[in-house]
């Protein structure tokens, strides 16, 4: 690593400063994010423990939600400890090559997380407007095709990101990242050279994951309501209407934070860094945390499973 023209050449370190402007209370933030960090494994864990534990919770969708629930502890493992790290213990320090590392897994999981609803809001599609196919359709087989193909698409099409951060950009105008964790933009944006090529395959792959889940969630979630209301039962309208609930609820918070967050990052000139940042943390937390609660207060078997847990009293 040397200085060229004011620039640095290919850096070994980077220094992340967490929330910028905020940098004299992040101690403080850091108290709430660990909470959440720590309610969110405890949720999912306990999420994954029931749904393993309870033989008639081995459906397709207690499958998906287990699959999203280790998603969630992984992708909020790849950020709080640094980020705690960052807040109270003063380590801003991370290695080039780590920081891509930690990029490339938070940009995976978030597409492996969009591939797990999008798979969700079919399996509710095929139960509710073709259930007597439902069985034979969604295998286990299928599941597990299912499972190894969103982890391929993400694996897959986030690699080319890192690789142009390596392979194009060698020169940086600074070694300073202003972000708690290692975003893509972020770091493309220290390069003192042409990032347009990077930009535009970021949004590539923003556009051909999230893109393509999100409009083929809404045309299932459409299809669904349609059948749903034609339904002549209003009991079985619903019953079947209170399955949707929980993704629904799951599906806006996801994109909803997400695409504000995606936008901002490029086209939120006039959004203050801290505003961003924040929020691009309560995007990768907020998640996680909620999931496990969602599932757990609108699925009947999950809270009953949890009452039977907490609630249950000794015979003796």
């Amino acid at each position: 690593m040397f200085n060229l023209n004011g620039t640095v050449f290919m850096p070994s370190v980077l220094t992340l400063i967490g929330i910028p402007g905020l940098e004299s209370v992040q101690f403080w933030i850091g108290i709430p994010f660990c909470a959440m960090y720590i309610t969110a494994l405890f949720g999912n864990i306990l999420l994954l423990v029931i749904i393993r534990s309870e033989r008639s919770l081995h459906e397709p969708m207690y499958l998906f939600l287990a699959m999203l629930g280790a998603t969630d502890i992984a992708l909020s493992t790849c950020i709080l400890p640094k980020m705690l790290g960052i807040f109270w213990f003063h380590l801003p320090k991370i290695y080039f090559d780590a920081c891509l590392f930690q990029m490339w897994l938070i940009h995976t999981f978030q597409c492996i997380e969009s591939g797990i609803l999008l798979a969700m809001a079919l399996d509710r599609y095929v139960a509710i407007c073709d259930p007597l196919r439902h069985a034979t359709i969604f295998t286990h087989q299928l599941l597990t095709q299912i499972g190894v193909g969103v982890t391929l698409r993400a694996a897959l099409l986030v690699a080319p990101c890192l690789i142009l951060i390596k392979c194009r950009l060698k020169h940086y105008r600074t070694t300073v990242v202003s972000h708690s964790y290692c975003e893509h933009m972020a770091i493309v944006k220290l390069a003192a050279e042409d990032i347009r090529i990077n930009k535009i395959y970021g949004l590539f792959v923003a556009f051909t994951i999230l893109g393509f889940d999100i409009v083929f969630i809404t045309v299932s979630y459409i299809q669904i309501f349609l059948t749903v209301f034609s339904l002549p039962q209003r009991e079985a309208r619903l019953k079947a209407f209170n399955t949707c609930i929980a993704h629904i609820c799951v599906f806006l918070e996801f994109y909803l934070l997400g695409f504000f967050s995606f936008f901002t990052h490029r086209f939120g000139f006039h959004i203050p860094p801290y505003i961003h940042i924040l929020l691009s943390n309560l995007y990768l937390l907020v998640p996680p945390l909620l999931n496990p609660i969602v599932y757990g207060v609108k699925t009947k078997q999950i809270r009953d499973r949890v009452s039977k847990i907490f609630y249950s009293k000794d015979p003796s």
